[in-house]
């Protein structure tokens, strides 16, 4: 009986109607929300490898600034609030930005896919790095630990001291007949960094590739920087 009156009244009929139409109105204003935050606001990545470690895993998930709403700002570094030893993600994409109809159809792709499925291989051009030095600043290796003469100071310090929050490195152990002049290796002359210039290194500072390999990056291709570890669950907080 019951169910006879809902088929049949009109009253009923509009009632679903009702719930139908405040859930897709939900719908749409929960995706319109995710492409605002996913485009202007954060950005979530999975580190892919192991070039982070001992302080980061792959596997870990990381929520990031995006950078996108600074970019006609004057000063990227600044708008990002980037500090020295701080975890980046670079971004080789942006030497070649993609419209924006075609970032919009990625995000949609995205979204009803769960991060499964979009335009091009998401980590392909991604990778997520520590940030060592800016423009103006004096870069030197030695044993695989950075030394950094800010612009404008009198004197370098360890990049440890540059950066109020401790983090660990994996120094290798160098082969006896090791040359200095192969990649990778853990010393570096003294390198200044050009305008709109940054410096940034793998933690593990054995055999990946960074700032050591592909030289100074510019600061555009900075993607944003890391907010907060949100996976696994037993190493949430800052990375």
């Amino acid at each position: 009986m019951f169910n006879k009156w809902r088929k049949y009244s009109y009253a009923a009929q509009k009632d679903q109607y009702h719930r139908l139409r405040w859930v897709v109105l939900l719908f749409c204003a929960f995706f319109l929300l995710y492409l605002l935050l996913s485009s202007f606001v954060i950005s979530t990545r999975e580190l892919g490898n192991d070039t982070m470690r001992p302080g980061l895993y792959r596997g870990d998930r990381f929520i990031f600034s995006s950078r996108t709403i600074f970019r006609f700002l004057p000063d990227s570094a600044s708008t990002l609030s980037l500090g020295r030893g701080e975890v980046v993600l670079v971004d080789e994409g942006l030497r070649n930005p993609r419209s924006f109809p075609v970032e919009l159809l990625d995000s949609v792709i995205r979204f009803f896919t769960a991060q499964k499925l979009g335009l091009g291989n998401r980590l392909e051009n991604h990778y997520i790095k520590r940030i060592i030095g800016f423009p103006g600043d004096e870069i030197s290796i030695a044993n695989y630990v950075a030394r950094v003469k800010p612009s404008g100071s009198a004197y370098s310090l360890t990049e440890f001291e540059l950066w109020e929050r401790p983090y660990d490195v994996d120094i290798p152990q160098t082969p006896a007949l090791w040359d200095e002049s192969l990649p990778f290796s853990g010393n570096m002359e003294t390198l200044l960094l050009g305008e709109d210039e940054c410096f940034v290194l793998s933690d593990d500072r054995g055999n990946t590739n960074d700032s050591r390999t592909w030289g100074p990056l510019p600061l555009d291709l900075i993607a944003g920087k890391a907010l907060f570890r949100y996976w696994p669950l037993n190493r949430l907080g800052l990375p």
